[in-house]
């Protein structure tokens, strides 16, 4: 196991009614000028809204709103709240929403402490952030693990390009999990959510780093216990108990635990950035079309860690002759979970018919043409990333 610093400072409140907790824990975090942030008319629809701007109100909180974050949120949308912040002095983020409002709120933290500055250099990586306002979250969507995670990601609808940003400062303040939130979400959205709890912790998962079998099994009890939640939240939208455990396990996916000593990879999601950032499609069905071309390609670096994954994952028993075997059949397993969600796994599925330019354009992307290889699992330069493309395009 490698050295490690585990820092995860994020406030989690967890629970039926959780999100009324809004004005008081924006107080107790220093807040007095906040910024509503979400997406789109669901929030408005369901009552959330007027019940956070009821909880704002209650605590004599001067707030002003900015709608609009959409999925693989925009550059666009974070400039126009960071000229909010300028406007009205805000000092505090609230974000209501998913992934999608979370980061975009991040993006505007960063950029209402950067006078004079372009917030895209942070994601360019030409400049590091040095403060952010503070952010507050109420999730209603158990995905991505922006409510405690260290990342952001935004498009830059300039060349569509989605990057990254990883920074401490990144991590919100308090994050209000209740579970009955999410009951409103249709299929195709948790199951989304879903596959993208699976892959960031399938990404920490696939290390190169040995001797690491405690959080190896922190992961796997993650991954079944998401699998077996999301079938049920498939079948039944409001059971509670399942719609709880995708939340909590969507958090803890994400808030770097299990990528403690070792090195992580994050190919499959760097090389899903470009698909989303291209074609706009759901980062988790992009995912589910993606892992399995992947997998395949790299398995063979470490095959028994791919047949441990079949093994303690998905129960099918070790063939210490053929562990190969093993490996392959987890690799199909995880494939045919996904589709079981109605997920895609081949870009044609997902309804992308990239060209050969096409292709040649994400994987220059990914590598931001040149600059970098992807993954540790195994590194992933411009053909390497070029075949798995092609792989999932069929």
């Amino acid at each position: 196991m490698d050295n490690f610093i585990y820092y995860n400072p994020t406030k989690i409140i967890f629970g039926r009614g959780a999100e009324d907790a809004a004005g008081g824990e924006t107080v107790s975090f220093g807040g007095s000028r906040v910024l509503l942030h979400y997406g789109g008319s669901s929030a408005e629809r369901s009552g959330l809204l007027e019940r956070t701007r009821e909880s704002l109100r209650k605590e004599n909180l001067f707030f002003t709103e900015l709608g609009g974050a959409v999925p693989n949120p925009r550059l666009s949308l974070a400039r126009e709240g960071i000229e909010l912040c300028a406007k009205h002095d805000i000092d505090f983020i609230l974000a209501v929403g998913g992934g999608s409002a979370i980061d975009s709120a991040k993006a505007i933290a960063f950029g209402a402490v950067d006078p004079g500055g372009d917030v895209w250099d942070f994601f360019e990586g030409t400049r590091q952030p040095a403060a952010a306002i503070p952010v507050g979250v109420i999730l209603t969507l158990s995905a991505s693990g922006s409510e405690s995670s260290t990342s952001c990601v935004i498009t830059n609808e300039d060349g569509w390009l989605k990057r990254g940003l990883n920074s401490d400062l990144n991590r919100p303040k308090f994050a209000l999990l209740n579970p009955e939130l999410t009951y409103s979400l249709n299929a195709y959205q948790t199951a989304c959510g879903v596959v993208d709890i699976m892959m960031h912790t399938m990404d920490r998962y696939f290390s190169p780093t040995k001797d690491v079998d405690f959080v190896d099994r922190l992961s796997e009890a993650l991954l079944q216990s998401v699998i077996r939640a999301g079938s049920i939240a498939m079948k039944r939208p409001e059971d509670y108990s399942a719609r709880a455990d995708l939340m909590w396990a969507g958090s803890v996916s994400h808030n770097t635990l299990l990528g403690t000593g070792k090195a992580t990879d994050f190919a499959p999601h760097h090389i899903e950035h470009e698909i989303s950032g291209k074609y706009d499609v759901a980062h988790g069905a992009g995912l589910a079309a993606v892992w399995g071309h992947w997998a395949r390609f790299v398995y063979r670096e470490n095959v028994m860690k791919f047949a441990q994954f079949a093994a303690r994952v998905w129960n099918i028993p070790m063939d210490f002759e053929d562990p190969e075997r093993t490996a392959l059949n987890g690799i199909d397993r995880t494939t045919d979970y996904f589709r079981s969600l109605g997920m895609p796994v081949s870009l044609k599925e997902l309804g992308v018919d990239a060209s050969g330019d096409d292709i040649h354009d994400m994987a220059e992307k990914a590598i931001f043409f040149g600059r970098r290889k992807l993954g540790s699992f195994k590194k992933l330069g411009y053909d390497e990333v070029k075949a798995i493309l092609c792989s999932a395009n069929g």
